[in-house]
């Protein structure tokens, strides 16, 4: 089964998304949201197998998907958080009910507030950027091997190939305070991001993503990697949201002046000192 959804505001943001059970798995644990009017969107992979995979990431969708409208980024943010921490509280609950079965999901999210973006993560779901032709990897995963990669232990084909490379070190729904990363900053004109689980990445390079969302439209661009990664087998189920931003596009085109305190721009501090 495939689900797509596409903007009700062409004139700031062309959104595109795909989620498909794969070719392997019996059920599609992925879950999105869409909602351009709100300035989110966001993916979740549910962790626990079949019914409890499903349920975890559609407890998280269903409560980001409620939001509702922003009075500014710090608002929206907030309004988030509020989510993750209410998905997190019911997931626990229906974790002791079940006598501690396993049960989580991985979330990436994108915020957008007039000139403002922020990204937030937990798990290995990831979001990427292309921004004046150049595609980079906004998010970090939160697994053993990227763990691994970071303190010189092990390389990047290395991580590939290990058996690890799957586990996670968080998720919403596996710790009573769930832990989630946040990066931001202002929207360029142009700006693509891509939103995917890792049914995505497991099949298809980066180099791959990048040249399927540069010079497509969004829906199109996740109809091409979706069929990129059913060719290649599609072990595991595949959520692809795609989000283009039109040229002067934003879901308000003010500026909410002082009222908002971001994060620094970490970003952009990873590219300068590279």
């Amino acid at each position: 089964m495939t689900a797509t959804q596409s903007s009700p505001l062409p004139e700031a943001f062309e959104t595109g998304a795909v989620s498909h059970v794969g070719r392997v798995r019996s059920q599609n644990e992925d879950a999105f949201v869409a909602r351009p009017e709100f300035g989110v969107w966001a993916v979740a992979d549910g962790m626990g197998g079949h019914e409890n995979g499903a349920i975890a990431s559609g407890t998280l969708a269903a409560a980001i998907d409620a939001i509702g409208p922003a009075a500014s980024a710090a608002d929206l943010l907030a309004r988030l958080e509020a989510a993750v921490l209410k998905a997190n509280a019911e997931l626990r609950a229906l974790i002791r009910g079940r006598r501690g079965v396993a049960m989580g999901s991985t979330l990436v999210a994108l915020l957008v507030f007039e000139r403002h973006f922020a990204c937030v993560w937990s798990g290995d779901s990831r979001i990427y950027l292309l921004r004046d032709g150049r595609m980079s990897q906004v998010s970090r995963d939160h697994t053993e091997v990227q763990d691994m990669i970071d303190s010189g232990v092990m390389t990047q084909d290395e991580a590939k190939r290990s058996p690890r490379r799957h586990v996670i070190t968080r998720a919403i729904g596996v710790a009573d305070t769930p832990e989630l990363d946040l990066d931001s900053g202002e929207l360029g004109e142009g700006d693509v991001f891509l939103l995917c689980s890792d049914g995505l990445t497991g099949h298809v390079a980066d180099a791959e993503i990048e040249v399927a969302i540069r010079d497509t439209g969004a829906q199109a661009a996740c109809e091409a990697l979706l069929s990129l990664v059913l060719e290649r087998g599609a072990s595991d189920n595949v959520t692809i949201v795609v989000v283009r931003r039109q040229n002067g596009g934003g879901n308000g085109g003010g500026d909410d002046g002082g009222a908002t305190r971001w994060l620094p721009n970490a970003r952009a501090a990873r590219r300068s000192g590279s």
